[in-house]
């Protein structure tokens, strides 16, 4: 088991490169607000790809399929922790091809590979927030209660608390960790709505928060000691002060240009899958 409470420190991460058909998928598919711009969207993705390489993280980025339009957004494929991984299935039927790839690649990378049984279940990694101590799961337009339970099987050890995500987004868009059992947490009637149903139901009740205006804005990444956040814009100015205040002038933090993808209503975390490979696992075996 993890140092308990975990401590976001992570070995690897899984990224995959941006491809040409998120464009079209996306009109398709996602309440658009702007059209996408891929050639600044890989751009934004090669700079994301390099502040996670600068953390220390061994990254395997995969090449762009044009058959996989969402790949890029690999976090929802796959809930890891303690060395298990427990395979996703996305509510899009479009999007399985993504989890038999990352199933591949996890469990060359020595992890324990859990695959759900229930052929009813549906699940996105981005539903699920792993606190250090517990998992909270949003139930979403992607993600059902037979694969809310399967979180609970998959990690015993861990309780599982249940959320109902009002609209159709995944419950990271309006919550991350930050810091030990400190959450960020955006402003919106949802977000509300989501630290209420916490708030009443975790089973621990010592959560700091942190309320941002902007529901986008608290979607973080906390990776080995170090904050990653959106800029402070004048979109997100307020939140983003807001945040690094609270956090304190010995937290170390950074930003992350996000713009082209929260076009499609995408956030910081979709866009890599965090894991730590087994200690015994040998660099050579790859």
């Amino acid at each position: 088991m993890l140092t308990y409470p975990f401590d976001f420190h992570f070995t690897s991460a899984i990224v995959n490169r941006v491809p040409a058909s998120l464009k079209d998928a996306a009109i398709c598919q996602r309440e658009i607000r702007e059209v996408i711009n891929i050639e600044k969207a890989r751009r934004q993705h090669q700079d994301y790809i390099a502040v996670l390489r600068k953390l220390g993280l061994d990254v395997i980025e995969l090449p762009a399929d044009e058959t996989l339009p969402e790949g890029v957004f690999v976090e929802d494929t796959a809930v890891v922790c303690d060395g298990i991984a427990l395979i996703c299935r996305p509510g899009l039927p479009g999007r399985l091809k993504e989890v038999d790839i990352i199933r591949t690649i996890l469990r060359r990378e020595g992890l324990c590979i859990v695959d759900i049984k229930d052929p009813l279940a549906t699940i996105d990694g981005g539903d699920v927030l792993f606190t250090g101590r517990e998992f909270f799961v949003g139930l979403s337009k992607t993600t059902n209660l037979a694969g809310a339970k399967a979180v609970a099987s998959a990690f015993p050890e861990y309780p599982v608390t249940l959320l109902r995500v009002k609209k159709g987004a995944h419950l990271k868009n309006f919550v991350s960790m930050v810091g030990m059992d400190t959450m960020a947490i955006g402003g919106s009637d949802i977000a509300k709505d989501l630290l209420r149903q916490m708030e009443e139901m975790s089973e621990y009740k010592s959560y700091k928060t942190i309320t941002l205006r902007d529901d986008a804005a608290a979607n973080c990444l906390w990776i080995n000691e170090i904050i990653l956040h959106l800029p402070a814009d004048h979109r997100y100015e307020e939140s983003i002060r807001i945040l690094t205040n609270r956090l304190g002038s010995t937290v170390s933090h950074s930003e992350l240009l996000n713009s082209e993808f929260a076009k499609i209503d995408c956030v910081l975390s979709n866009r890599c899958l965090l894991f730590n490979r087994p200690k015994e696992y040998n660099n050579n075996d790859r």
